[in-house]
């Protein structure tokens, strides 16, 4: 089996449970009516998470390892924020930390498989990963957007703005993943892009609900 092999399934199997953590989120809101964000939703993240870095590491793909190392942390934040983080198993709390920074060091050590010198020889054209990097910043813009957002708020909140900039990056990368012929991109980022959207209209509507009811009465994302 060769490491081609073992990304690619690693990346399908994270792509499927970022693809689960919508889906729940998905299907919650549209009982209610209204956006929801459960807990589970930052659980799940939080692993697929580290699934990808593997995955950007194995693929040498500066794009996607910058992009979720960043995401990693703040997915943790919002699990602190929602006072979920504590409630957690120790060990899992002490494997977070540490498996991210083990697996960094060893791609920083490098063996036949992956290694950093690989990934800044890599020739993806400049153009592409120009592309690829506006297209991740962007989509990574929305948690950091998100995450000042709830610090402001004291509470994990995900507002219109952030559906908004997650679809504009989410129609980037896949720009980009057709461009690259990475799977585990068009697959992830297919299905999000038509659930940002919807989320969209969600919010739309409950602004104009609220705005009938009571002027002047600020819509936000609910965490339950």
């Amino acid at each position: 089996m060769t490491s081609q092999t073992v990304a690619l399934g690693i990346g399908l199997v994270s792509q499927l449970l970022f693809s689960s953590r919508i889906v729940l989120q998905w299907i919650q809101s549209e009982r209610a009516k209204r956006v929801l964000v459960p807990t589970l939703f930052w659980q799940i993240s939080l692993v697929s998470s580290f699934l990808m870095i593997v995955y950007g590491i194995l693929r040498h793909d500066p794009v996607i390892l910058g992009a979720q190392l960043i995401s990693y942390a703040i997915y943790i934040r919002n699990l602190q924020l929602l006072g979920e983080w504590r409630q957690l198993h120790p060990g899992f709390r002490a494997g977070a930390y540490a498996f991210p920074v083990a697996m960094l060091g060893w791609f920083v050590a490098g063996n036949q498989h992956f290694s950093l010198q690989a990934m800044l020889g890599s020739r993806i054209p400049a153009g592409l990963l120009a592309l690829g990097a506006v297209g991740q910043t962007i989509f990574l813009l929305r948690f950091v957007y998100q995450w000042i957002y709830s610090e402001r708020k004291g509470e994990s909140s995900l507002p219109l703005s952030f559906w908004v900039i997650s679809f504009v990056g989410s129609v980037l990368i896949l720009v980009y993943a057709f461009l690259r012929l990475d799977l585990v991109l068009i697959i992830g980022n297919a299905f999000g892009t038509v659930v940002y959207a919807r989320n969209m209209v969600l919010l739309r509507r409950e602004l104009r609900r609220s705005t009938m009811g009571s002027e002047g009465t600020p819509v936000k994302a609910r965490v339950k």
